[in-house]
């Protein structure tokens, strides 16, 4: 069981525009040309950002014809939010604010010995670094520049590193690195 930053990024480090639109990711290829489909069938958990979550609901028409259902997960999703938001109907969504460990394991818990998912934004994937529980970021890369948005994940990593553990072209638009989390006592 891994806990997984699976996302896309602009080339010049952005995962959604400044009114966190995703719309951009969607001119770069096909989700079935990716590895989307077999990482998804190993996650049993998601953790999503309110932002994010308000996107694929004001945008459910267009997740709709990307992905085929307005809520494309079938998972629990646990969504960071101090807000009241609606929830899809037949989504297994829960509220949550606070601290990322407890919630971790509320979701280990309930994954059935599946990866946990932190869909997004950076800043909510950087708190699970911060204590310790990211194990791997997944990012694709787009052959386009926002200029300004949302960063990719809004942390100084220098030390313990990231190690890079593959590389991926996806057509002509897109390539996906793999990066393993070292865990504090193999960095030194």
């Amino acid at each position: 069981m891994k806990t997984q930053y699976y996302t896309a990024a602009s080339l010049d480090g952005f995962i959604a525009t400044e009114e966190d639109s995703l719309e951009w990711l969607f001119t770069l290829g096909d989700l079935s040309d990716s590895s989307y489909p077999a990482f998804i069938d190993e996650v049993g958990a998601l953790a999503m950002g309110a932002s994010t979550y308000e996107w694929i609901l004001r945008n459910a028409d267009t997740v709709a014809a990307e992905t085929g259902s307005p809520w494309p997960y079938t998972q629990p999703t646990w969504v960071f939010t101090h807000r009241d938001l609606a929830i899809p109907e037949g989504a297994d969504v829960r509220f949550v604010q606070g601290e990322v460990r407890p919630i971790h394991e509320e979701m280990r818990a309930a994954a059935g010995g599946k990866n946990l998912w932190v869909v997004g934004g950076g800043d909510l994937a950087g708190q699970f670094h911060d204590v310790g529980l990211l194990d791997e970021l997944i990012v694709q890369v787009g052959s386009v520049t926002l200029g300004k948005g949302k960063p990719l994940f809004p942390r100084r990593v220098l030390s313990p590193t990231l190690r890079l553990e593959s590389v991926r072209q996806m057509g002509a638009g897109m390539v996906e690195l793999r990066y393993g989390v070292v865990a504090r006592e193999e960095s030194h």
